[in-house]
């Protein structure tokens, strides 16, 4: 009996020195749990951040006026700067043929060309008042257009060229509602270069002819 009442006795007198024992154990970890209370009903809110600068205004940019021109003060007197371009595809659709003077309408020679190609190309057309003018058109003596109206833009075809000369000749059939006949003859190589420009005022009957040359 006395055994039993040592024995609990001991055990009584252990129990506060394992508490304070366990409360000084350097590992243990004590969390405490804080309440927040926010009295606004939206929550809790973040602080804006600030949106970084692509730019730095205070630096100047050295490539800011790069591919600009320094545009210079307007003169009336240079004009507009414009590009004036006349491709001669416009008759003077209002402006009447000019009377044939005394001793002018008649046959007219428009020159004598060389050429080292196989063909050549010829385009016509009314370069004055367009008032339905007509021609005809021979090659070495044969007809290759009866009869041709000659419209405001250039019409054409191409000419075989025979060794040696080649007579082209242009005839008026008539004087259209204005006279005389008037038109704009242009001759082309075959790769595609100018080599004659030429006009005609014939009466009617009259002829225009030029010489091609093939060498």
């Amino acid at each position: 009996m006395k055994n039993f009442l040592f024995c609990c006795l001991g055990i009584l007198t252990t129990l506060p020195v394992l508490a304070q024992l366990d409360r000084n154990i350097p590992n243990s970890i004590k969390i405490e749990a804080d309440e927040i209370i926010s009295e606004d009903p939206r929550g809790i809110t973040l602080p804006a951040s600030k949106k970084p600068s692509l730019t730095n205004i205070d630096t100047p940019n050295k490539y800011t006026n790069l591919g600009k021109e320094t545009p210079e003060d307007f003169d009336i007197t240079k004009g507009d700067g414009l590009k004036t371009y006349n491709s001669g595809s416009t008759p003077k659709a209002f402006i009447k043929d000019k009377a044939a003077a005394e001793g002018l309408g008649n046959d007219q020679f428009l020159g004598e060309i060389r050429v080292g190609t196989v063909y050549v190309n010829i385009a016509y057309r009314d370069h004055e008042f367009v008032d339905g003018d007509r021609i005809r058109i021979y090659v070495n003596g044969d007809v290759v257009r009866a009869d041709v109206m000659l419209n405001g833009s250039f019409d054409g075809f191409d000419v075989p060229l025979q060794k040696g000369p080649n007579k082209i000749v242009f005839q008026a059939l008539n004087q259209g509602s204005s006279g005389p006949n008037t038109a704009e003859l242009q001759v082309y190589d075959d790769k595609g270069r100018l080599v004659s420009a030429k006009e005609w005022l014939l009466l009617t009957g009259k002829q225009a002819t030029i010489i091609v040359i093939q060498e």
